[in-house]
């Protein structure tokens, strides 16, 4: 059996140059004359299709006061157009066997629909409709913003776990928006107004802030003649500036927070740092982060799993988290979740003490590679779904980075040294960039916080 692996393994690691190519191969790239760009990604193993719209704009292009104002618009764009009645867009999708859905992030707004490929026409004539002929009144506000508030009930208010991360990224991004909870601030999601979705809408939503993803059975001629027929007579909208937002002023103090909350059952300690995002052209740091995630909290043979779990077995659970696709710095961070009758600062301590054993000894080689070969297995495993290579595309655009860049990616982790990661983690655990979370039931004692040692402690 382990011959048949090792096999199955030399294979999949030699075909992957290849499979990666045709992949490269498949995507096509055109701009429309108002400024729309357009990515093209075939896949014919089946007649259906994923076509997409993503706005490059999110919850961190909002206005001060009216947070969550973009994800309040995602809800209505599903209200009428001139020519469409409230809810009208999903029936038809569904009438015609499809299936459609949206979402926000901080950086990007998308709509998509799966459908057969002979309906691409249909789903852009309607979502070209909704881009410059949304109809709203004051009771489609009402009504969505009572379901906005509903389901940040459901998923923050009623979740210690939630709360508590909004306090810490409140803490973590002293100017930028980021900080600000995609859903919104309670109570400024509870007053947003028409005006404001509106205001919203007429600055973001325009071709030239758009980019239009197909993935699936279809031929880049194909979507260029139904994407000019659809898209090309929308006007671009020319005072759509450059995206600027406030940045991060220096950080020069730790941040500590404690959050209780009766509803806790399982207290932790979690720390996210400051750290670079992928960058156009510039993307071998991000890439050593992405490893050093994978290195420190990345499963069973994982550097945190192994010093605490299995050997000190302080933690049932231990991990590390790095997502490099953002337009702006995003964070890496460390969470233990401590054994019972281990306190929150024994736990910080053990964390603590793990990451500069990896400091001090290094990366083991094998560990490297076994978590390359990971990453080189998911890349391949991702192709089966062009859907998913549709959202990969577009969250990459939609962050500043080139396809280019995301072909380019698969290549730049596997080019990572060791040498790499270290210097990396140098720069990325610097306490002053940093919060260190605890969240625990008003009852428990977390324990004393023993002072930063040089062991412990890794700066820039």
């Amino acid at each position: 059996m382990r011959r048949i692996a090792a096999a199955s393994a030399a294979i999949l690691f030699w075909a992957l140059p290849a499979l990666a190519q045709s992949i490269d191969d498949a995507v096509t790239t055109f701009t429309l004359d108002n400024g729309m760009e357009v990515v093209v990604i075939e896949d014919h193993r089946a007649p259906v299709v994923t076509h997409m719209v993503w706005y490059k704009a999110g919850a961190a292009d909002e206005a001060p006061g009216v947070s969550g104002v973009a994800h309040f618009l995602e809800h209505l764009l599903f209200k009428g157009t001139e020519t469409m009645e409230p809810g009208e867009f999903s029936e038809v999708v569904a009438a015609n066997g499809g299936s459609d859905n949206a979402f926000t992030s901080y950086d990007y707004t998308g709509y998509f629909q799966r459908i057969a490929t002979d309906r691409l026409g249909m789903m852009m004539q309607m979502e070209a409709d909704r881009m410059v002929n949304l109809q709203l009144d004051g009771e489609d506000i009402l009504t969505e913003r009572d379901v906005i508030i509903e389901e940040r009930n459901q998923r923050v208010e009623n979740s210690p776990g939630a709360l508590f991360g909004e306090e810490r990224n409140a803490a973590l991004y002293l100017n930028h928006p980021y900080g600000t909870p995609i859903i919104g601030w309670k109570h400024e999601a509870e007053a947003l107004t028409l005006e404001d979705a509106l205001a919203y809408y007429e600055r973001f939503y325009a071709p030239n802030n758009a980019i239009l993803i197909v993935a699936g059975d279809v031929y880049p001629d194909e979507v260029r003649a139904l994407a000019e027929e659809h898209y090309g007579p929308l006007p671009a909208n020319p005072e759509l500036g450059p995206r600027v937002r406030p940045q991060e002023p220096p950080q020069g103090a730790p941040r500590r927070l404690t959050y209780r909350d009766p509803r806790v059952s399982q207290p932790y300690v979690i720390r996210t740092y400051l750290a670079p995002e992928r960058d156009p052209g510039a993307q071998e740091e991000a890439a050593a982060l992405t490893l050093l995630a994978q290195i420190l909290g990345g499963g069973q043979t994982s550097v945190l799993t192994r010093d605490l779990q299995f050997e000190s077995q302080i933690a049932v659970y231990s991990g590390a988290f790095y997502s490099g696709t953002a337009y702006d710095d995003t964070s890496f961070g460390l969470i233990v979740v401590p054994q019972e009758g281990v306190s929150l600062a024994e736990a910080e301590a053990a964390m603590d003490a793990s990451v500069a054993r990896l400091m001090e000894e290094g990366v083991d080689a094998e560990q490297l590679e076994r978590i390359k070969f990971q990453l080189r297995a998911e890349q391949v495993f991702a192709l089966d779904s062009s859907s998913s290579l549709g959202r990969r595309y577009g969250a990459a655009l939609t962050s500043g980075l080139t396809v280019e860049d995301v072909q380019a990616w698969p290549g730049i982790l596997q080019a990572v040294t060791e040498e790499d990661i270290l210097e990396a983690a140098s720069r990325v655990f610097d306490r002053n960039k940093s919060v260190t979370g605890w969240l625990m039931a008003p009852d428990t004692d977390g324990g004393a916080i023993a002072p930063i040692s040089a062991s412990q402690e890794v700066t820039q």
